[in-house]
């Protein structure tokens, strides 16, 4: 099996990745990637994005930030959104783009990283518990506008 090329997000990456959501999740197909690419692309210092490439083609991506305080945590990195084009599942570029993330920041010397996850998520709390995450000290807070 071919490895993908686990590589920095680019802004000509926006499509791809509005089309990965929009296969993993029609309801998610509004959001706007191309604005949060451009985001992640222009923040540079405090965000860590990845897209996985197969044969010049964007088939996976991660987006993170590090956040440097915040409720009692002093550095720490946050995986805002990850997603695998489904034609392109269970051949491990998930995997390969979340050990990309965590060397990047163990090398910044980051501590923890952090996820939010739906509760009834079943596939993706999977993922990342056989990344080895697990619960952690925050409860996530909600408020209707």
């Amino acid at each position: 099996m071919e490895e993908p090329i686990i590589r920095e997000i680019r802004l000509e990456d926006a499509q791809a990745i509005e089309d990965i959501r929009a296969a993993i999740s029609p309801q998610d197909a509004n959001v706007d990637f191309l604005k949060l690419v451009k985001q992640q692309v222009s923040d540079g210092n405090g965000t860590t994005s990845l897209a996985a490439e197969l044969n010049n083609k964007v088939v996976g991506y991660m987006i993170s930030t590090t956040l440097y305080a915040g409720f009692g945590i002093r550095k720490s990195a946050w995986i805002m959104a990850i997603g695998v084009h489904p034609d392109y599942m269970g051949r491990g570029i998930g995997l390969a783009l979340a050990n990309r993330i965590c060397d990047i920041y163990r090398d910044k010397e980051v501590a923890c990283i952090y996820s939010s996850v739906m509760w009834d998520s079943i596939d993706v709390l999977s993922f990342f518990k056989k990344l080895g995450f697990k619960r952690s000290e925050f409860i996530n807070l909600k408020k209707e506008l």
